[in-house]
């Protein structure tokens, strides 16, 4: 088996006791022409520009009903506090495992905050997965007493604001997917507001080195793609090309990291919300090409989701109404509906409360009228 992060580093302490943070910069760009998708850029810059919105709804139309997948530029977040983070993740991945365990993921309750661990078989191969993440929940009083790991509890006041800034792109996501909706610009913000209790976190990750061969085992298990739990993923570029997405005529084809940019997707309970109008799209991780196989995949992203008090009822769109989506029972306040964070959680405990994965071919899960296939070709 390639080892862990964990396995090759032991961790650094400063002569105050402190975790040493080592800077971590973006490895070189793969040099093999692979076949990238074609994404469409939106400038976030001109988000207050008069008529800036609009005009960004329309650019983004397309992406979240067809394609699933966009990149945003000229966030507001600086690259070098964006390079902070991943130092962070970086440091964390190379702790004793010992500490990493002190906060693990609780499955059991379909709660994702804290550490996962790389201890999955997949199937019958022999390989065990080969990811690591953290993940952080929302600076906010209701979260106040998670338990952390001194990483965290060191960092803590730039993790947090870092968190709540990355919400903001966010934020700004949905006001342009209300507008392209109808809806008053605020109502999916609203139904996703970052002072609610959600399950939203902040993520590092990695995936750790494999050989070709372990590579080989694990993707002739299952190739095939998977959609997000959640309503909107956005994650930060890193170069170690391996994410693709299955464009809307059947092609896996590869997104392609952009300098200072942040690659967004749409994600189910944003589908359930408008009646699959917004396109929740399917996506899988495969062998990074030859020159950066050796070199981990570290990631940093930010999942967004609806919370405690948000119903997933379809939206009131005018647009889904002329459209002929909404039933009357999409209309009916009384029908009874599940909460964002019950779905989210009741997912996360299907897919993760496990010591093996499954093959999930011709599979889907569904949690009280709310349907998803668990594998796509």
């Amino acid at each position: 088996m390639a080892p862990s992060a964990t396995e090759r580093v032991e961790s650094q302490i400063t002569s105050s006791n402190r975790i040493l943070v080592k800077p971590w910069s973006r490895p070189k760009p793969t040099s093999e022409d692979l076949e990238w998708a074609p994404l469409v850029k939106i400038d976030l810059s001109r988000f207050d520009e008069p008529g800036g919105k609009q005009e960004l709804a329309k650019q983004l139309y397309d992406a979240v009903t067809r394609v699933g997948f966009w990149v945003v530029v000229n966030t507001g977040i600086d690259d070098a506090r964006v390079l902070r983070q991943f130092s962070i993740g970086n440091t964390f991945f190379k702790e004793p495992l010992e500490e990493k365990r002190k906060n693990p993921c609780n499955f059991a309750e379909g709660e994702y905050f804290g550490y996962r661990e790389n201890s999955r078989w997949i199937g019958d191969t022999g390989v065990k997965e080969n990811i690591e993440m953290l993940n952080i929940p929302k600076a906010i009083p209701a979260y106040e007493n998670e338990p952390k790991h001194e990483i965290m509890k060191e960092n803590w006041e730039e993790i947090a604001k870092f968190h709540r800034d990355v919400w903001e792109v966010a934020r700004k996501l949905f006001v342009l997917i209300a507008i392209i909706l109808e809806l008053p610009e605020n109502y999916l913000a609203d139904a996703h507001a970052y002072d609610d209790a959600s399950d939203d976190h902040l993520r590092y990750m990695i995936y750790n080195v494999r050989t070709q061969e372990e590579w080989d085992r694990a993707q002739a298990y299952s190739k095939g793609g998977h959609t997000d739990f959640g309503s909107l993923t956005l994650l930060f570029s890193q170069h170690v090309a391996g994410l693709q997405i299955r464009t809307p005529e059947g092609k896996w084809q590869y997104v392609k990291p952009v300098e200072g940019g942040i690659t967004c997707n749409a994600a189910d309970t944003l589908t359930f919300l408008t009646k699959g109008f917004v396109k929740s799209t399917v996506h899988r991780v495969v062998t990074p090409p030859a020159d950066q196989l050796n070199i981990p995949r570290l990631g940093l992203l930010y999942f967004s989701r609806p919370g405690d008090t948000t119903p997933m009822r379809p939206v009131p769109s005018p647009l889904l109404e002329r459209l002929g989506l909404l039933t009357g029972e999409d209309k009916d306040p009384n029908h009874p509906v599940v909460s964002g964070t019950e779905y989210v959680r009741a997912r996360v405990k299907d897919v993760h409360h496990k010591t093996v994965l499954d093959k999930r071919e011709g599979t889907s899960f569904e949690f009280k009228g709310l349907k998803v296939q668990n594998y796509y070709d």
